[in-house]
C-alpha cells in the first residue's frame, strides 16, 4: 500500500473520529496534523508506514525532541498516531497493532501559571468598551474568566445559549458533553451591554440572521485564532510580564476559587472535568501560591476571590 493509500484511511479515520467519538474540528486538525508529519516523516526517509517497527517511531520521536517540541506535545503526538495504527488493525489493514508496546515518556509535573486578581482586572479594564469591538472583547474576558470555559466552548457559544435572567450559560464541551456555567455581575452587565449596543452594530445585513454571540467585523462567527490574538494583544497592552492565553483565564478561575474555599468536586463541575484527579492539580497551584503568605493576607485573597466569582453560591444552592 502507497502514501496515497495510507492517507486515503486517515480521511476514512478521521471521519469515523468526527462521528462517532464527536471530536470538535479543532481537535480533528490536530490529528490530521500529527498523522499527517508522521506520514511525511516516513515519505522522506523512505519508510513504509505500513511496515512500521517500534525502533524506527522510536527514531520519529527522537527526530521530535530535536525540533524541541514539548515533552507533553510529543506524548500528543505518540497517542494520536497510535491510535490511527489501532484503527488500521480494526479494519484489517494491518494484521497486528504495530506500534503496540511503544511506552510514551514521562512528562515532568508542571504547574500552571495563574494570573493575580489585579493583574485579572487590568486585563478586563484594558478594551473600550466605548466602541462596538472593545465592549464585544470585553464581554469575551469577562465570560472566559467568570466561566472558566474553554476556547472552544466559548467560540461556539450561541445566543440561545445564554440565559440572562440566571446568569448562566450552556456550552458543550469535549465529547459533546453538556453543562451549564454560571457567571458573575460584571460579566452580566457587559454581556448585555454587548447584546444591546455593539452586537447589532457587527451583525452584517447578509447575516442579520446568524445565530453566533461573539461576530467579527463581517459579522461572522469571531475564530479561535481571532480570540487568542486579542487576549494576548490586550495582556501585552497591561504589561503583563509573560504569555497570556484563553485557557490561562481558565486557569486562574480554577484557582481562585480553590484560593476563596471552593470545593474541588464543585470546581470539578464548572470547568467540564470527567475526574476530579484532572482538577486536583489546582489545589497544588493554590497551596504554591499561598506558601510565604501570611494567614491575614491569604485570608483577604480569598475573600476577594470569592466576591470576584459568586458562582459558587448558586452552585451549591
Amino acid at each position: 500500500m502507497n502514501d496515497t493509500q495510507v492517507l486515503s484511511w486517515l480521511d476514512v479515520y478521521l471521519q469515523r473520529v468526527e462521528v462517532t467519538s464527536q471530536r470538535s474540528p479543532y481537535t480533528v486538525r490536530n490529528y490530521k496534523s500529527d498523522i499527517g508529519s508522521f506520514i511525511n516523516w516516513c515519505g522522506d526517509l523512505g519508510h513504509a508506514p505500513l511496515s512500521m517497527t517500534r525502533s524506527i517511531f522510536r527514531s520519529y520521536l527522537a527526530f521530535l525532541n530535536e525540533r524541541g517540541l514539548a515533552r507533553a506535545s510529543i506524548v500528543r503526538s505518540l497517542t494520536t498516531i497510535h491510535a490511527f495504527y489501532r484503527f488500521l488493525h480494526t479494519e484489517g489493514v494491518t494484521e497486528r497493532d504495530l506500534l503496540y508496546g511503544i511506552v510514551p515518556p514521562k512528562i515532568p509535573r508542571r504547574l500552571p501559571k495563574v494570573l493575580e486578581l489585579n493583574q485579572v482586572e487590568n486585563l478586563l479594564d484594558a478594551p473600550d468598551a466605548d466602541t462596538p469591538h472593545g465592549l464585544r472583547d470585553r464581554a469575551i474576558l469577562e465570560l472566559l474568566y467568570s466561566t472558566g470555559i474553554r476556547l472552544s466552548e466559548l467560540v461556539a457559544l450561541n445566543i440561545s445559549d445564554l440565559d440572562l435572567p440566571d446568569s448562566s450559560a450552556r456550552v458543550f464541551g469535549k465529547g459533546k458533553k453538556e453543562r451549564i456555567v454560571l457567571f458573575g455581575s460584571n460579566a452580566l452587565r457587559t454581556l448585555q451591554l454587548y447584546l444591546q449596543v455593539a452586537r447589532p452594530q457587527l451583525i452584517s445585513r447578509k447575516k442579520k440572521g446568524t445565530e453566533a454571540l461573539f461576530l467579527n467585523r463581517f459579522g461572522s462567527r469571531l475564530s479561535a485564532r481571532h480570540i487568542q490574538t486579542t487576549v494576548k494583544s490586550y495582556a501585552q497592552q497591561t504589561e503583563i510580564p509573560f504569555d497570556v492565553h484563553p485557557h490561562l483565564l481558565r486557569h486562574s478561575f480554577a484557582t481562585h476559587l480553590i484560593d476563596g474555599g471552593a470545593d474541588i468536586r464543585t470546581v470539578q463541575e464548572l470547568l467540564g472535568h470527567d475526574s476530579a484527579n484532572t482538577t486536583q492539580i489546582y489545589t497544588h497551584v493554590s497551596q504554591a501560591r499561598q506558601a510565604g503568605q501570611s494567614d491575614e493576607t491569604w485570608g483577604n485573597f480569598g475573600k476577594q476571590a470569592v466576591e470576584r466569582s459568586r458562582r459558587i453560591v448558586q452552585v451549591q444552592k
